[in-house]
C-alpha cells in the first residue's frame, strides 16, 4: 500500500524531536558532494538526510507537502527540499548547486547537491571543488553510465580522495544482491585509474530509507553500514596541512599612523608569534610581532583562522603577496603545468589573454599550449588545440609574472586557480596546478630519462665501484623479490639479511613500506604512482650497488614492464625471485587486516582483490611460499642461489 501524505508524519512533531542543527558546536566538519546521472537520486538522498536528521524547519516542510501535490509527485517528494528553482520542480532535475547544512550528535555536514546533466558539468566542479567526500549515486536498474563516469572523473581531479558509491534504486530491482555486485564491479574496474585512496560501496533505497540512516532488513546480505554511521565516524583530521604555512595577504590595514596589519585566511600550516617569515614573491625575510583578531592577541593560529598579522618589519606587501616559512617555500615560477575544466561556452583561445586568480593573487596569462584532452568516460588522453565546454585537460600556461604556489596534490588551497575572461569578466575554467616535473610522464619507455634540470654533469671520483666491493669482500647485487601482499616477502627478506650477516656480507633491505614512509610518501597506488615509487626505488638501488652492498628489495612490484624498468636501471646483477603464494593463502594470512579492507571497499587498487598481479614469466628463481614451505628452507635456497653467483670474492 502506498504512503499517503496524511501517513508521513512531520519529523519535528514529537516533543523530543528538535531541531539539531546547531553550528556554533565544536564538532568537525564534513563537507560532502554528491556525483552521478542524471535522476539517479542525488537531491532524494540529501532530502531524506535532512528529514531523517530531523533539519527540516516547519515552513520548509510544509513547502514540501504542497509542492509535493502541486507535480503530482508519488508521495513525499524529498528532492523538492534541494530543486529551489521553478525549472527544477517542473521537470523533476537539479540544475543548480544547493548547498544544505545539517548536523548529527556526532558530526556537522555541508552537502551540495549537484546536477546530473552534461551541460551543468562546470557546475557539479563547482559544488566538488571544496568537498572531503563525494557521493557517487548509481541507479541500480540503469547501471554504471557515462554521466556518472564523468562525475567520478572529475571528483579525483579535484583531489577528492575518498568516495561513496551510493547504489541507489535497490527497490526497483527487487533489492537483489546481484545488480549491487555488477554495479560494485565496474566501478572498481573503473576507478583503479583514478586517485581515490577509500572507496564504499553501499546498497540503498534513497526514497524508501533503506541503508541510509539504519541498516535495511530488506538487503540482509549486505554486511556494511548504512550511509549516515559511516559519515559520522569518518575520520578526515589528517587532511589539515600543519605543515607548509600559507598565509595570501588579502588587505593591508592602516587604520593609524602607528598600525600596520595584514590581514588573510591561514590557509595551512602553523603561524606563531616569533615566527620568521618570507614575503614571496618578493623573498624578502622578517618575524611575526604579533597575532591579532577581533577578540585580542593570539600565540599562534592554525588553518582556517582569520587573522591579522603585524610584522617586526615595515616590507612593502600588497594584496596578493603570500606569507611563508622560509625554511618551506612554495614554487615559484612563470611558466606553469594545470589540469582544467573548461566551463564557459566560448572555447579555450591560446591567442587571448586572460586573467588567473588564485587565492588573493591575480596575474595576466596566456595559454602557451594544449598538451591533452582527457576523455573522461575512459580517462584517455586525445590531442586536442582547444578545449569545449565541460571538458578537461591539461595545459601549459604562461604567467605575466611570477607565481608563487604548490601543487594542487599537496596543498588544495595554493593549487587550485581560476581563469577569467578579462572583457566580460566571466569565470572561463578552474584550474589544478601540478608538480612540473610530474606533469608528465617521469620516466620514458627504457625506463631511464634525460634530467628536467639544464647544466648538470656526471662527476665520478677516483674511487670505483669495484674498488669498494672489493674492499667489502663481496659482489654487489640485487635480489628483487616481487609477489603478492601477505606472500612473505619482508619475512624472507630481513631473514635472508640475518643470515648474510652472519655469513659477513654486507647486506639492506628495501621494503615496500617503509619507503613509503618517507622516499616515497608522495605517491599512492594509482599504475603511474606505482611505477615511479619502482623507478625510485630502482635508482636507490642502483646506487646502494654502486657502494658495493647487496640489496634486498620486497616489493609487491605487480606489474611486469615496471619490475623490467627496474632491471635496465640496476642493471648486472639483477635477480628477480617470485615468492609464490596462492592469494587464497595471502588472505587467510592477512598480516595488516589489508585484503578484509579491501573487500569491504575501504582500500581502492589493492592487488590480487581489485588490481591486477602480473607473475614474472621467467623469474631467476621461484620460491613457493604457501602453507608447506617453511622460512628457514626459503632462506636456503637463497644462500645456494647466491653462492651460484659467487656472492663472495
Amino acid at each position: 500500500m502506498k504512503a499517503t501524505f496524511k501517513d508521513i508524519e512531520h519529523p519535528m512533531a514529537h516533543e523530543d524531536a528538535t531541531p539539531t542543527v546547531r553550528p556554533n558546536e565544536q564538532h568537525d566538519l564534513l563537507r560532502i558532494s554528491t556525483a552521478g546521472s542524471v535522476d539517479d537520486g542525488k537531491s532524494t538522498l540529501i532530502g531524506r538526510l535532512l528529514h531523517e536528521c530531523k533539519s527540516i524547519y516547519d515552513d520548509h516542510y510544509k513547502s514540501m507537502i504542497n509542492d509535493s501535490k502541486k507535480w503530482n509527485r508519488d508521495g513525499m517528494d524529498y528532492a523538492l527540499l534541494l530543486d529551489g528553482l521553478k525549472a527544477e520542480r517542473e521537470q523533476g532535475i537539479t540544475i543548480d548547486v544547493a548547498y544544505r547544512f545539517f548536523s548529527t550528535p556526532n558530526r556537522h555536514f555541508i552537502v551540495a547537491d549537484t546536477p546530473g546533466h552534461e551541460q551543468y558539468t562546470r557546475n557539479m566542479a563547482t559544488g566538488a571543488s571544496t568537498a572531503d567526500l563525494a557521493i557517487i549515486l548509481v541507479d541500480a536498474s540503469k547501471g554504471l553510465l557515462p554521466q556518472s563516469r564523468l562525475h567520478a572523473s572529475i571528483a579525483s581531479l579535484l583531489g577528492i580522495k575518498r568516495a561513496v558509491v551510493a547504489v541507489n534504486k535497490m527497490d526497483l530491482v527487487g533489492y537483489k544482491q546481484k545488480y549491487f555486485r555488477d554495479i560494485e564491479q565496474s566501478f572498481r574496474s573503473f576507478a583503479e585509474k583514478l586517485n581515490f585512496t577509500d572507496v564504499r560501496f553501499i546498497p540503498m533505497s534513497a526514497l524508501k530509507g533503506d541503508n541510509v540512516v539504519k541498516k535495511s532488513k530488506a538487503m540482509p546480505w549486505y554486511e556494511g553500514t548504512a550511509l549516515l554511521p559511516y559519515l559520522e565516524s569518518l575520520y578526515i583530521g589528517s587532511d589539515r596541512n600543519l605543515i607548509d604555512l600559507r598565509f595570501p595577504v588579502q588587505y593591508v590595514n592602516r587604520p593609524t599612523a602607528d598600525f600596520r596589519g595584514y590581514c588573510g585566511t591561514v590557509e595551512s600550516g602553523v603561524i606563531r608569534r616569533g615566527d620568521a617569515i618570507m614575503v614571496l614573491p618578493s623573498g624578502k625575510e622578517t618575524k611575526v610581532k604579533s597575532l591579532v583578531t577581533m577578540d585580542g592577541e593570539l600565540d599562534y593560529a592554525y588553518p582556517h583562522q582569520a587573522i591579522t598579522v603585524c610584522l617586526e618589519d615595515e616590507i612593502d606587501i600588497s594584496r596578493g603577496n603570500i606569507l611563508v616559512h622560509p625554511g618551506n617555500v612554495p614554487k615559484i615560477d612563470r611558466q606553469v603545468e594545470a589540469n582544467v575544466v573548461w566551463m564557459s561556452e566560448e572555447p579555450l583561445d591560446i591567442t587571448k589573454k586572460y586573467l588567473l586568480r588564485q587565492n588573493t593573487n591575480e596575474v595576466r596569462a596566456v595559454v602557451s599550449n594544449v598538451k591533452y584532452q582527457i576523455d573522461t568516460n575512459t580517462l584517455h588522453r586525445k590531442e586536442s588545440d582547444t578545449l569545449q565546454l565541460n571538458q578537461v585537460g591539461q595545459l601549459s600556461i604562461e604567467c605575466f609574472k611570477p607565481l608563487a604556489y604548490d601543487a594542487y596534490e599537496q596543498n588544495r588551497k595554493t593549487g587550485a586557480f581560476i581563469l577569467i575572461d578579462p572583457v566580460t569578466y566571466n569565470t572561463v575554467a578552474a584550474g589544478m596546478l601540478l608538480d612540473k616535473q610530474n606533469a608528465t610522464s617521469l620516466f620514458s619507455d627504457d625506463g631511464t630519462q634525460e634530467p628536467v634540470a639544464n647544466n648538470i654533469y656526471r662527476y665520478n671520483g677516483a674511487v670505483t665501484s669495484s674498488d669498494r666491493q672489493g674492499a667489502l669482500g663481496q659482489k654487489a647485487s640485487c635480489l628483487w623479490l616481487t609477489g603478492l601482499s601477505g606472500a612473505g616477502k619482508s619475512t624472507v627478506a630481513y631473514a635472508l639479511e640475518e643470515e648474510l650477516l652472519r655469513q659477513h656480507v654486507h647486506p639492506y633491505v628495501l621494503d615496500g613500506d617503509n619507503v613509503r614512509h618517507g622516499l616515497n610518501r608522495d605517491l599512492g597506488f594509482s599504475p603511474e604512482e606505482r611505477r615511479e615509487n619502482i623507478r625510485r626505488v630502482a635508482e636507490t638501488a642502483r646506487l646502494m650497488m654502486d657502494a658495493g652492498l647487496v640489496v634486498i628489495c620486497s616489493f609487491i612490484s605487480p606489474f611486469k614492464e615496471d619490475r623490467e624498468m627496474a632491471r635496465k636501471i640496476i642493471g648486472d646483477r639483477f635477480f628477480e625471485v617470485h615468492v609464490d603464494a596462492s592469494l587464497e593463502t595471502c588472505e587467510s594470512r592477512d598480516p595488516k587486516g589489508l585484503y578484509q579492507k579491501a573487500r569491504n571497499g575501504e582500500i581502492a587498487n589493492f592487488t590480487g582483490v581489485s588490481a591486477p598481479y602480473e607473475a614474472p614469466s621467467n623469474p631467476d628463481l621461484v620460491l613457493n611460499n604457501d602453507r608447506d614451505a617453511t622460512l628457514d628452507g626459503a632462506v636456503s635456497r637463497l644462500m645456494d642461489f647466491l653462492k651460484q653467483h659467487k656472492i663472495q670474492v
